[in-house]
């Protein structure tokens, strides 16, 4: 069976990095979206678009180290986190940071058109209070991340504050505004809202608690799982830890819950025809 956890973070300083993924494995995972942290994260100090650009490299040989390492087939998700900009911006100024994001998001481009990652993310709005023009610059950077993707024909993975239905709607106008085909653009740490997202036409990428599944699945298959893991001995299994996906999926197919079609809708055809990859091998 093709378990994917949709977006889990690794970090070989602060936290476990192959023996997570060697959990996930173990309680039946094989396929992981391995999300870029930050640059700081990896050691670098995310004040000029090199920092990122070297930060993503550093991603890229993390997720090749996976696949080399362990048993799971992982992919590489790169970006630039808003909140990445938010310091930036306060620290050497709006427009500044900005551009330098720019120049870092059409990096993670080059590397979607270079088959080294399958999407770019995790990119969006700050999910705590910035100020106005913060905020409208981080709505510019997430459009112009979308229309990077679109050129790329590649998925993005989209961090925001808390949503509900008007702002999946909002969303929406953005990525026709942006003119992306909207099944490859994911909301990360979505809430249940699958028929909504349907309207739409986003992805939900919904974090895998029993109560948010259980909410999902009654609205339809038209959904991944994620943990959000971010791997911090200090904050061992936030946001969920690394074995929940695999084990949430196969005991809700054992009560029932799930039909051999959801998992297989979730887990296979769902990232399949987001990110354009073969979860089938």
């Amino acid at each position: 069976m093709i378990i994917l956890d949709n977006h889990f973070h690794v970090d070989p300083f602060k936290g476990l990095f192959l023996e997570a993924v060697k959990q996930f494995h173990r309680a039946g995972g094989t396929h992981l979206m391995v999300v870029y942290k930050t640059a700081h994260d990896y050691g670098f100090q995310g004040l000029k678009a090199e920092d990122f650009m070297k930060a993503m490299d550093f991603h890229i040989e993390l997720v090749e180290r996976i696949n080399r390492e362990t048993l799971v087939k992982a992919f590489a998700v790169v970006g630039v986190h808003p909140a990445e900009f938010v310091h930036l911006a306060e620290k050497k100024g709006l427009e500044y940071a900005k551009n330098e994001v720019m120049k870092a998001l059409e990096y993670a481009q080059k590397l979607c058109f270079d088959g080294k990652a399958v999407a770019i993310g995790e990119i969006g709005r700050p999910h705590f209070e910035v100020s106005e023009e913060i905020w409208n610059a981080s709505i510019e950077l997430m459009k112009y991340g979308m229309s990077l993707a679109k050129e790329a024909d590649c998925a993005v993975q989209l961090h925001t504050e808390s949503f509900d239905e008007a702002k999946f709607r909002e969303l929406g106008e953005y990525v026709r505004e942006v003119g992306i085909k909207p099944y490859k653009v994911i909301k990360h740490f979505s809430p249940p809202l699958v028929k909504v997202a349907q309207e739409v036409g986003v992805f939900p990428s919904i974090i895998a608690s029993r109560k948010n599944i259980e909410e999902a699945i009654k609205q339809g298959n038209r959904f991944m799982m994620e943990t959000d893991y971010i791997d911090d001995k200090r904050r061992p299994g936030a946001v969920l830890g690394p074995k929940t996906v695999p084990r949430r999926t196969k005991a809700f197919l054992q009560n029932g819950i799930f039909t051999e079609e959801d998992v297989y809708r979730i887990h296979v055809e769902n990232p399949e025809k987001v990110y354009g990859v073969e979860m089938e091998e």
